[in-house]
């Protein structure tokens, strides 16, 4: 879907990380008896070495409670201002973002929490519920709870949706937004997502084509078939780091949020989110923004652009080695960019 271009803010340069490829193979290490990928081992070192306070709690939220961690200390706001994270989905949990938890090492306060629905936090089996209003609101009440009054937002796929919709209602304190992998439009990210389909092997796609008109997409032929898009525009890691792996888990024992808004998979968008669009309205973003992409994204560039073009200002990264993860496919370059757009925003504000 097309929409009428409101027009060609003044824009910062798209930048294309280079450097060595990092494959697509995540080495894998030992760790107190288990497993680990090299990014679960870095958000272990990272903690480790840099022993900073975590606080776990619960905020209460219209009658149920959500889930957060706290990752810092509260002088460190007085230099640097707070993160939040906000996962994907919608319908995912904090997990397969917990490296980010990296960003503390610079003095940095980083909050991960789980929506409603989601992870650690309250379930309520009540589809009518799974609202975009909710999860802005509940996302404006965490805040408020731990008060935090100056503070960056991070959002990843659905959490840059809802991080944008955040900054819609123009909240006092947003320093910056980060978003990655995110689109301003689902029929836009659909039509993508079916370009890309049309690129799979042919047997792939009349297997997705005959369960998705059959109604029958919980079919372990379709979730096989689903795999060969996710491994090519999900995350190209295999495997996986065993903490995206657990998100992928906590996706499939408990469906509500997901199935409710989005749909049987991240291309078959038949839920409560398949007319949104915000795109007219990424003009009324004021606040410097950070886009992250990967090349093979199903966030693709031509999504991303959208909002390039839209948002004032807005600066954009692609990560040429990776998919819709570049937070785990390239880690170390996701964080030292994260870090130094956060340092240039702040240092703007210091001089304001």
């Amino acid at each position: 879907m097309t929409h009428p271009h409101p027009g060609q803010p003044a824009s910062r340069p798209l930048l294309s990380p280079q450097g060595e490829g990092t494959g697509v193979r995540t080495p894998l290490f030992t760790f107190g008896g288990t497993a680990m990928s090299e990014s679960d081992r870095s958000v272990e070192s990272t903690l480790s070495n840099t022993s900073p306070t975590v606080t776990e709690g619960y905020a209460p939220f219209r009658g149920y409670r959500t889930w957060y961690r706290l990752i810092g200390e509260p002088a460190w706001d007085a230099e640097r201002a707070p993160i939040m994270i906000l996962h994907g989905g919608p319908g995912a949990t904090h997990d397969y973002l917990e490296n980010l938890a990296a960003l503390a090492a610079q003095k940095r306060r980083v909050l991960l929490y789980d929506q409603l629905g989601n992870g650690n936090s309250d379930h309520p089996s009540n589809p009518a519920l799974w609202t975009v209003e909710l999860f802005v609101a509940e996302l404006a009440n965490l805040r408020q709870t731990l008060g935090l009054e100056r503070v960056h937002i991070l959002g990843q796929s659905w959490g840059g949706m809802l991080a944008m919709e955040y900054a819609l209602t123009q909240p006092a304190g947003l320093l910056s937004l980060v978003i990655a992998d995110s689109p301003a439009s689902i029929p836009q990210w659909v039509a993508e997502a079916n370009r890309l389909r049309e690129e799979l092997p042919p047997e792939v796609q009349a297997t997705l084509l005959k369960h998705e008109a059959d109604g029958t997409t919980s079919d372990p032929a379709y979730q096989e078939a689903m795999m060969v898009f996710y491994q090519r525009h999900v995350c190209r890691l295999d495997p996986m780091p065993a903490h995206v792996q657990r998100t992928f888990e906590h996706l499939a024992n408990t469906p509500e949020v997901y199935m409710t808004m989005n749909g049987p998979s991240e291309f078959h968008v038949i839920g409560t989110l398949k007319t949104w669009n915000i795109v007219d309205r990424l003009p009324e973003i004021t606040v410097p923004t950070l886009l992250l992409s990967g090349r093979y994204d199903e966030a693709t560039p031509a999504i991303v652009e959208t909002i390039h073009q839209r948002i004032p200002g807005a600066e954009w990264v692609i990560f040429e080695q990776s998919s819709h993860l570049p937070h785990v496919e390239e880690e170390q370059r996701f964080l030292a960019t994260v870090n130094a757009f956060l340092d240039r925003v702040e240092g703007r504000v210091e001089q304001q």
